[in-house]
């Protein structure tokens, strides 16, 4: 059963929830390592987990860029991961019809940063009755985000969260704000700090996005001291060899250490 994400994360319930996973769904075996050693850390450290992994990535700069194994293979592993170890799990979206397909897979159908104000696609993903979490666009005020959780609660959901995942700063860049998460707190839903796509440099001249991996955890401790109610985080075993944002994802063997940081800014919050 999916935590109530609702609950998670805020001040009376103490600890931060965590979306963590690769960028998107390689392979069975892949899929499996990551989750289980996901799943051990954030067991240990008491952390609510969510798995994350895309089924498809229809958001690519070349048309020669990775895209998926197929739809019903990768959404078919996602359910497998979801069963096998008894944990939620989370995919894009990026079409009304894709709503209806992976609602049968997944537990959190997830907007795409770009396609925050499509109407047809945040009504079809709220008529699901999954939980859905909405990517702030790289375009948009933390305030703007309101009318895409609106758009939501009006077609029947109330369980929505919203992600910040920086803001375009120039051609090749962004920037986190952080007043933002309190900001897109006061709509009255979780806010999730993305400390792997904030780090990206899009629109790089050989039509590949880079990233700044090394400042994740600068990134990630700053959110969770601002009072993000989770986290999202990609991680691949060997970023260098992913097939999808290698640049901007943390090696899986750094998650644990992470977290262990994080944790205790938490605690030191709360008064723990």
């Amino acid at each position: 059963m999916l935590p109530d994400i609702q609950r998670l994360g805020h001040k009376d319930s103490g600890m931060f929830f965590l979306f963590a996973g690769p960028c998107v769904i390689e392979g069975e075996d892949m899929a499996f390592r990551i989750a289980e050693k996901c799943v051990g850390i954030t067991d240990k450290l008491g952390i609510p987990y969510v798995f994350k992994g895309s089924f498809k990535k229809a958001n690519r700069s070349r048309i020669d860029s990775f895209t998926g194994i197929g739809d019903e293979k990768a959404l078919k592993i996602l359910d497998k991961v979801r069963t096998g170890f008894g944990i939620p799990v989370v995919t894009d979206i990026h079409s009304p019809e894709d709503a209806e397909m992976a609602a049968g897979y997944v537990d959190v159908l997830q907007i795409p940063a770009f396609l925050c104000r499509q109407t047809d696609l945040l009504v079809a993903a709220a008529k699901t009755g999954k939980f859905v979490n909405i990517k702030k666009g790289q375009f948009l005020s933390p305030q703007a985000m309101a009318f895409a959780v609106q758009k939501v609660k009006d077609a029947g959901n109330g369980r929505v969260a919203v992600t910040e995942r920086g803001t375009t700063f120039g051609y090749q860049d962004l920037i986190v704000d952080f007043r933002g998460i309190p900001e897109m707190q006061h709509i009255g839903v979780p806010v999730i700090l993305d400390a792997t796509h904030s780090l990206q440099q899009p629109n790089q001249t050989r039509g590949v996005t880079g990233g700044m991996p090394g400042m994740i955890e600068t990134i990630a401790r700053a959110g969770i001291a601002a009072g993000a109610d989770g986290l999202f985080v990609e991680t691949h075993e060997d970023p260098s060899v992913a097939k999808s944002d290698g640049a901007n994802m943390l090696k899986l063997d750094l998650l644990e250490g992470l977290l262990t940081k994080l944790v205790a800014i938490r605690n030191a919050i709360n008064g723990f």
